[in-house]
């Protein structure tokens, strides 16, 4: 389960990634208003990005946010794996620990084997799928997606 911290960061990384632009940089409040987010939980978020060189950000009355790469060079595994670690990717389902951590002498949980091809599959679509794709995605349906 993503934190909702990731979820924030990635609703946020989406709507940069179709609204701003290199020359024009979105403000806390236009986003935090748009996403109907909290703007200092938000702020908090975006700052954390800029460290993680996710995003790019500038101070003044023309400030605000964009991204620090092309929407095509951020996949969903990267933002997530920055704002939550890899938990997600490798946890068992049923366990609190990681299947990797695994003692082999001692058997794998019942729903191991059926998980790990699911989690294969969700790891794949989150390293593939970037911002750009969303944006596309978004374009094709506009009037049902709401960021």
């Amino acid at each position: 389960m993503l934190s909702n911290t990731c979820k924030y960061a990635l609703r946020a990384l989406i709507y940069l990634g179709k609204f701003s632009k290199e020359d024009k940089r979105i403000g806390i409040k236009k986003i935090s208003e748009d996403l109907h987010l909290s703007s200092p939980f938000l702020g908090k978020i975006l700052q954390s990005l800029v460290k993680q060189k996710l995003l790019v950000s500038t101070k003044g009355p023309n400030g605000g946010f964009s991204l620090a790469k092309k929407a095509s060079d951020i996949s969903l595994w990267e933002i997530v794996t920055k704002v939550d670690g890899e938990e997600f990717f490798t946890n068992c389902l049923i366990s609190l620990e990681p299947c990797k951590s695994h003692d082999p002498s001692k058997p794998l949980c019942p729903v191991h084997s059926q998980y790990e091809m699911l989690r294969k599959e969700i790891r794949s679509f989150y390293q593939e799928t970037t911002l750009e794709v969303i944006g596309q995605d978004i374009d094709k349906y506009e009037d049902l997606v709401k960021l």
